[in-house]
C-alpha cells in the first residue's frame, strides 16, 4: 500500500522518546505499510529490529557533514516495495486518516504529491500503544492545544514512484528551502499536488533545535541553509501548502482557487521584480553617463550660483 521513509537522530533523551512515537505509529497505519529507516545514527539499528522496520545504514552526505537529502529519494524510490512513497519528518505522529487520504488521492490520480499543515503538540514520554484508544487521545490532545501551523511547514510528502527520482540538488537535512522546494518542482512538472489539511491531523512533538549552536534562528540563516536556498534556484521556487493545485475535504477533492489567486501575485511580484531590475541594470548606467557628460555645464552653473550667493551676501 505505501512506503514511508525518513532519517533521525540519535535515539537518545526527548528526541528518542520523539522519534520512536512516530515511527511506531507509523507500523500501525496498515497491514501493508513498509518503514524505512535511512542512517547509522545512535540507536537506529536496534530501533528498526524492534519495529520490524527496514534499515538503510548508508548515507550520503555533504562536506559539512549533514546528511543529503537527494540521496533519501533515490534510494526509497529504487527499493521500495510499493509505489506510493511518502517521507516524513522522524517525530511526526500519522493515524489512520492519513492512509484514507491517500487512498482517495490515487483513486482520482496516478501521478501526485499529497501534503499537509502540522499540528504542533507537546508530548514528553512515551505513547502507550498497547492502549486501544491511543490514536483518539493523542489527536485531542493535537486538537486542545490548537497550534495548527501555516502553510510554510511542510513535514510530510505522499507522491507516486518516479516523481523525485534523481530530480533533487544537494540539499541537507535539517535546514530550510527544500521541503518548498518538492512543492514547487511538483506543481511546475504539471504534477497534481493535494492539500489534505483538511482531513488529515499529522502531529508535530515539539522539540528543541539543540543539535545546532545558534538554536532556531540558526537553522533558518545560517550559510547552510542560505546554500540550500541557492540549489533550490532562489526564493521563487519555495512555495508553500497554499500553492497546491487541490483541496481534499471531507466531501472529496476540489480545484484549490486560492493557488490561482497567489500565482496572479507572484507573476506580479515577478513583473516588479524584473521592472526593479532593468531601471537598475539598464536607466542607472544612463543616468550616470547622463551626469558624466553634463558634469562641466553643472560646474560652471555651480560655481556662478556659488559666486551669485556671495555677491548677495555683501550687499
Amino acid at each position: 500500500m505505501l512506503t514511508l521513509f525518513t532519517t533521525a537522530k540519535a535515539f537518545a533523551e526527548h528526541s528518542g522518546v520523539i522519534q520512536r512515537n512516530a515511527l511506531k505509529s507509523w507500523t500501525l497505519l496498515h497491514p501493508d505499510v513498509e518503514v524505512v529507516l535511512f542512517g547509522d545514527d545512535e540507536g537506529a539499528a536496534e530501533v528498526c529490529t524492534e519495529f520490524g522496520l527496514r534499515h538503510e545504514p548508508h548515507v550520503e552526505r555533504d562536506e559539512s557533514g549533514l546528511k543529503r537529502i537527494d540521496y533519501f529519494f533515490d534510494r526509497a524510490q529504487e527499493i521500495a516495495q510499493h509505489d506510493i512513497l511518502c517521507y516524513v519528518n522522524c517525530d511526526i505522529i500519522l493515524t489512520s486518516d492519513f492512509c484514507r487520504a491517500i487512498e482517495q488521492v490515487r483513486a482520482a490520480h496516478s501521478r501526485f504529491l499529497m501534503v499537509g499543515r502540522r499540528w504542533d503538540t507537546e508530548i514528553k514520554q512515551p505513547i502507550g500503544f498497547t492502549n486501544p484508544g491511543w490514536a483518539e487521545e493523542t489527536r485531542q490532545r493535537a486538537i486542545a492545544e490548537n497550534c495548527q501551523r501555516d502553510w510554510w511547514f511542510i513535514d510530510y510528502f505522499a507522491f507516486s514512484r518516479g516523481l523525485y527520482h534523481r530530480k533533487l540538488p544537494p540539499f541537507v537535512i535539517g535546514r530550510v528551502a527544500w521541503d518548498n522546494w518538492l512543492t514547487w518542482y511538483a506543481i511546475d512538472s504539471g504534477v497534481p499536488v493535494v492539500d489534505a489539511s483538511a482531513v488529515v491531523l499529522a502531529i508535530h512533538q515539539n522539540h528543541d533545535y539543540g543539535y545546532h549552536p545558534l538554536g532556531k534562528q540558526g537553522v533558518w540563516n545560517d550559510e547552510l541553509s542560505q546554500r540550500n536556498i541557492e540549489h533550490a534556484g532562489g526564493w521563487n521556487h519555495l512555495w508553500t501548502i497554499a500553492d497546491a493545485t487541490e483541496l481534499l475535504r471531507p466531501g472529496g477533492l476540489r480545484p484549490n482557487l486560492r493557488s490561482r489567486w497567489r500565482a496572479c501575485v507572484r507573476m506580479w511580484q515577478s513583473l516588479v521584480r524584473m521592472w526593479q531590475s532593468l531601471q537598475f541594470n539598464v536607466w542607472r548606467p544612463i543616468w550616470f553617463s547622463v551626469l558624466d557628460l553634463t558634469r562641466p555645464l553643472r560646474s560652471t552653473l555651480g560655481l556662478r550660483r556659488e559666486a551669485s550667493r556671495r555677491s548677495n551676501e555683501k550687499i
